[in-house]
């Protein structure tokens, strides 16, 4: 990005003024395939990249650009030789500018970035960020070492749910290794060998009970550490448990279930998306949960309502199908000969486990799954959006989630139809007929309310004050909105060119004000901008607007009349 963008000044200064550096994609890629075999396999999404990285670039560069200028004018202004870390800063924070853009920017007007600078503020950044993490316990347990005498934890859940004679290889509690738990401490179980997935991949860990001689310990969360130990945080219900026991470790059976079905149907979305948007589809995160998904993936511009069903429609397709989901460890080299798909920029070991299902999926994984697509139950997306730039994440459920949604939609149908005494098949030409009813009622109020309006401003004309020759009409009226209260003030202005009004509507705790001049008050020197102002300022308030309509406000109600009282001095001493 760093180097991308330098690119895009420099084509910029050239008098480039659109995406170009995609353009050299063909090039580097034919010069440097015979080394990097990937990039021919990734050409088309390494050229969506770059070309988006360009055009969200573009849209900055010109603000940045101006706002850097005027920066290094301020510094020349003070006989400065070098641009200031915070300065850079706020070009990286605000406009993207990488530090050695601003740097060789600076460097061809004869000046130096203090880096050292900009380095402290970026710490400080990362600090408050991982401060942040910290606060909603996102690091996850990172504090005593094991010791490299203690083996790996054996994975054994793939194909078991109950694992029999599992040692406990260690124990901590308060942040300590410790011998020995009792009943009611929380504490981390590591054992020698486990069913219980660790959270890994997207995949959420499995929850269950490790039980031994009167003692219950339950499992909440599992991660697994850099030295392959996983370890089982969880609470001590009864008796006691201590380093080098022998344990019984169960997983919760339906959850893992759950967590199959939509680990499965994850991937079957994911090739989903790759048949219906095109091969620059690839993941970019996920979170597999019991019956629900969140998947990230490349992709460069929204996604329409077709394409959704779409793709909705080929994972239902391929569950119903009843694929089946095989699982082997191949030779990473043979997995991708045989076409598997490999998380884009993950490093992967020599030996992989490869997931099929049918012929419809194949992805290198180490999560659980189905054994046959069928039992992933109905899919269904419940959002699309945008996460990031070029990024887009979809949601959806699985199983008996999507059951559940499925039953509170039909409930809320059933709901709706009973309450607009309609069956739910004609529902909505029921609720057509029934907007179009308000809108016609809406219509006729607010011509009733107009009418209204015009009698009484009718009556108020005929109530006015002679002064000097002008009309000066005051009022006060409740609960009248602006709209109502400028209809009002323009009849009364359009009626007669000598009128001088003021009005005033009371809503809640706040008075509005509106005053109105005729074409001849005006061309006697009275203004309605010059009056609304001098009645808001007696309520606390205040107001301004046109020579022949203005609007103010105040809040102080008790003077709203001596506001209105005031509104024949203001004339008679206009018209002087």
């Amino acid at each position: 990005r760093r180097l991308l963008r330098r690119a895009a000044r420099h084509g910029k200064l050239l008098g480039v003024n659109e995406p170009f550096l995609y353009k050299v994609v063909d090039t580097v890629v034919h010069e440097n395939e015979g080394q990097y075999p990937d990039l021919k396999e990734k050409q088309s999404y390494i050229t969506k990249v770059i070309r988006t990285e360009e055009e969200n670039f573009a849209r900055t560069i010109d603000g940045g650009i101006r706002i850097y200028n005027e920066m290094l004018a301020s510094h020349k202004e003070k006989g400065e030789t070098v641009f200031s870390g915070a300065d850079a800063f706020k070009l990286y924070d605000t406009f993207g500018f990488p530090i050695d853009l601003t740097a060789e920017m600076a460097a061809e007007e004869g000046m130096t970035v203090d880096e050292e600078a900009f380095q402290s503020l970026m710490t400080q950044q990362k600090e408050r960020a991982r401060e942040a993490r910290k606060a909603l316990g996102d690091l996850g347990w990172a504090g005593v070492e094991f010791g490299k005498d203690m083996p790996a934890t054996e994975f054994m859940g793939y194909d078991r749910d109950t694992v029999n004679g599992a040692k406990v290889l260690g124990i901590v509690a308060e942040g300590e290794l410790v011998d020995e738990i009792v009943s009611g401490m929380e504490a981390i179980l590591v054992l020698d060998k486990t069913p219980f997935y660790a959270e890994m991949g997207g995949q959420v860990a499995d929850h269950g009970v490790i039980t031994g001689d009167g003692m219950e310990f339950v499992v909440s969360d599992v991660q697994k550490n850099k030295g392959g130990k996983f370890m089982h945080y969880g609470k001590l219900l009864s008796g006691s448990v201590a380093v080098g026991d022998s344990v019984t470790a169960s997983i919760d059976t339906d959850r893992r279930a759950a967590i199959r079905r939509a680990h499965s149907a994850t991937h079957l979305l994911d090739a989903a998306l790759v048949k219906v948007l095109g091969d620059h589809v690839h993941q970019a995160g996920s979170l597999v949960e019991p019956d629900r998904l969140r998947f990230d993936f490349t992709h460069f511009e929204g996604i329409t309502p077709q394409q959704l069903d779409e793709v909705e429609d080929l994972v239902n397709d391929a569950i119903l199908s009843g694929l089946p989901v095989t699982t082997e460890e191949l030779p990473i080299a043979e997995a991708k000969a045989r076409g598997a798909v490999a998380t884009f920029g993950e490093k992967y070991g020599q030996t992989v486990r490869v997931v099929t299902m049918g012929d419809f999926s194949m992805e290198l994984c180490g999560g659980t799954h189905l054994d046959n697509t069928a039992k992933a139950g109905p899919f269904r997306i419940k959002s699309e959006s945008s996460v990031a730039s070029g990024v887009r994440r979809i949601e959806a459920t699985t199983g008996k989630a999507t059951m559940e949604d499925m039953r509170r939609s039909r409930g809320l149908l059933n709901r709706a139809s009973q309450f607009f005494k309609s069956a739910p098949e004609t529902l909505m030409e029921r609720l057509e007929q029934q907007a179009s009813e308000m809108k016609a009622l809406r219509q006729a109020l607010e011509k009733f309310k107009s009418e209204a309006s015009m009698g009484e401003a009718k009556q108020i004309l005929a109530s006015a004050k002679t002064v000097d020759g002008l009309h000066v009409i005051t009022g006060t009226r409740q609960g009248l909105d602006a709209n109502a209260l400028r209809l009002m003030g323009d009849f009364l202005r359009d009626k007669d060119p000598h009128v001088v009004g003021v009005l005033a509507s009371i809503v809640g705790e706040k008075v509005t004000f509106l005053a109105v001049c005729g074409k001849e008050a005006v061309a006697r020197g009275v203004k309605a901008g010059d009056l609304v102002r001098t009645v808001s300022a007696v309520c606390g308030g205040k107001g301004g607007g046109k020579p022949d309509s203005a609007m103010g406000g105040g809040t102080d109600l008790l003077k709203v009349d001596d506001a209105l009282a005031a509104v024949d001095d203001f004339v008679a001493e206009k018209l002087k």
